[in-house]
C-alpha cells in the first residue's frame, strides 16, 4: 500500500485544532467512550439483537471498524477503494463467527483510530488541502467525519447494552 505524500504546512499554526481533533477522535467528553461501549460484554450478549432495533453489538462494532478503517485509507491511499454502499459496511450476521473475533475487530478499531490520530496530529499533514484523489476532501473533513460517525454508533452500542441489561454496569 502507498501511502499520501503529505506536504508541510509552512507555518502550522494548528497546533491547538489538532489537539482538540485528536481529543473528538478519542471519544468522551459529551459522548460514550467506544472502550466503555464494547468492554466486559459477554459473548452470548454480543450476536444479540434488542427486539425492535435493527443491530447487534456485533454488527455495530464491525460497522465502525470497518467504516473507520475505509475512511482513513481513504485519507492516506490514493488506491484505495471504498466497499460497496451500503452492504460493504456492514457484517452479514448478527454474531461474530468466532469468539476471538470480537477482540480481534476492537484491536483493529483502536489501531486505525490511532493511525488517523497519527495523521492529524503530524504538522506535515495539511488540514485544508483537498486530497487529490478526492472530490473536495480534505483531511480535516474527514477526522470530522469520523469523530461524528463514531460517536453516533457508539451511542447505539450504548442504546443496544441497555435493551439487553447490562448498562450501565
Amino acid at each position: 500500500m502507498k501511502e499520501r505524500k503529505i506536504k508541510p504546512m509552512k507555518d502550522d499554526s494548528n497546533k491547538i485544532l489538532r489537539e482538540h481533533l485528536v481529543e473528538l477522535l478519542k471519544g468522551g467528553g459529551a459522548h460514550a467512550k467506544f472502550e466503555d461501549a464494547v468492554k466486559d460484554l459477554s459473548p452470548e450478549l454480543r450476536g444479540r439483537r434488542p427486539s425492535g432495533f435493527p443491530h447487534s453489538p456485533w454488527m455495530l462494532l464491525e460497522h465502525l471498524r470497518i467504516t473507520q478503517s475505509d475512511i482513513l485509507e481513504f485519507s492516506r491511499n490514493p488506491k484505495h477503494v471504498s466497499p460497496e454502499w451500503p452492504e460493504g459496511y456492514w457484517p452479514k450476521d448478527e454474531k461474530p463467527p468466532r469468539t476471538a473475533t470480537w477482540g480481534e475487530s476492537v484491536k483493529k478499531f483502536h489501531a486505525d483510530l490511532n493511525e488517523m490520530q497519527k495523521l492529524v496530529s503530524n504538522p506535515e499533514t495539511d488540514l485544508y488541502a483537498q486530497i487529490s484523489w478526492g472530490d473536495g476532501q480534505t483531511i480535516l473533513r474527514e477526522a470530522l467525519l469520523l469523530a461524528d460517525h463514531n460517536a453516533y454508533h457508539v451511542a447505539q452500542l450504548v442504546d443496544v447494552r441497555r435493551l439487553l441489561g447490562v448498562w450501565p454496569k
